[in-house]
């Protein structure tokens, strides 16, 4: 019987929607096995608010330390490794954020483990089995790992949170030492001047691309956004024009989403772009070309001019939240 660790991720001490999301799939692999779910939280947020007990640690490790307040990739990955190679555990579990796509690869070289990464699903049966796209999310990989431990990157939004009561334990760990001259040091992060969510952490986003013609008709997309509670994505080709920011990118070479709706307006859809939602949930299509490939991958769809369509669906979702 092995525990599984599960890496949080913090922004100012608040932990991101992503920790929970990660906390459920180590939930998913401990209660197959009969272990427990061990979070480490490095940076110390603060846990009273958080009741991370509720969403699936039975037991949290809090490594409160001035010097990883930020994210510090050597400072992480050893602080990670230390506490691996403290305990008996089959897998190490994080999102795969910025954060995760950088210190889950440091924490598998350093164990000399195998990685998973961008997983989708994940469950246990003679190992543990996951599932990840490929090729642009045209084909699905099943990958099973029978060595441990293994690191594990879920995808943000791929798994639901844990509405759970367990209370879980706290205790309080230490950066590792051995490292603490570290070469590369992160001093600062610098916020983008709109503090909208991040589109990979969304549960629904609005994108738009260059059926909107103009940068200043992308007032649509926020509109709509704004009345689902969305946040605002965009195509490359809309970025690359340089309309919108590159944060707000969806596809290969921008973000990866899989939120539980997905609105793409004016977005002809491109394998490049379906890269990057092909997982989510519901995807709904707005396009004035019928044979625009988005509608291949849409669960609805709707043919006609976005001018129009999108303002009165902004309409009527604002009239029924009202009643």
């Amino acid at each position: 019987m092995a525990d599984i660790l599960v890496v949080l991720e913090q922004r100012d001490g608040v932990l991101k929607r992503v920790s929970h999301e990660v906390l459920a799939a180590g939930r998913v692999l401990a209660d197959a096995s009969g272990g427990q779910v061990h979070a480490l939280a490095i940076g110390g947020p603060d846990l009273s608010g958080d009741g991370l007990g509720a969403f699936g640690a039975d037991r949290v490790v809090v490594v409160g330390d001035d010097a990883v307040k930020l994210y510090q990739p050597e400072l992480y990955s050893a602080t990670v490794t230390d506490q691996v190679q403290s305990g008996e555990y089959s897998a190490v579990i994080l999102s795969a954020t910025a954060m995760g796509r950088d210190l889950g690869p440091r924490v598998a070289a350093k164990l000399d483990c195998p990685l998973a990464a961008d997983v989708t699903e994940l469950s246990s049966d003679d190992g543990i089995v996951v599932k990840r796209p490929a090729y642009s999310g045209k084909a699905i990989y099943t990958l099973r790992v029978t060595s441990s431990p293994v690191v594990i990157a879920v995808r943000p939004n791929a798994v639901a949170p844990i509405d759970g009561s367990q209370a879980g334990i706290v205790d309080t760990g230490q950066v590792a030492s051995a490292v603490r001259a570290a070469r590369a040091v992160t001093k600062a992060i610098k916020q983008p001047e709109r503090h909208a969510v991040d589109v990979t952490e969304a549960a629904i986003v609005v994108s738009g691309g260059r059926g909107l013609k103009e940068p200043e008709h992308f007032s649509l997309i926020e509109d709509l956004a704004g009345a689902v509670g969305a946040a605002v994505g965009a195509s490359r080709a809309v970025v690359d024009a340089g309309w919108r920011p590159h944060s707000e990118q969806v596809g290969q070479t921008g973000k990866t989403v899989s939120p539980n709706l997905y609105f793409a307006v004016g977005i002809s859809g491109a394998v490049q772009h379906l890269a990057g939602m092909r997982t989510a949930k519901v995807i709904v299509a707005i396009n004035k070309d019928p044979d625009a490939p988005i509608f291949k991958v849409a669960d609805y769809g709707i043919v006609g001019d976005l001018f129009e369509i999108v303002p009165r669906l902004a309409d009527e979702i604002r009239k029924i939240k009202e009643n």
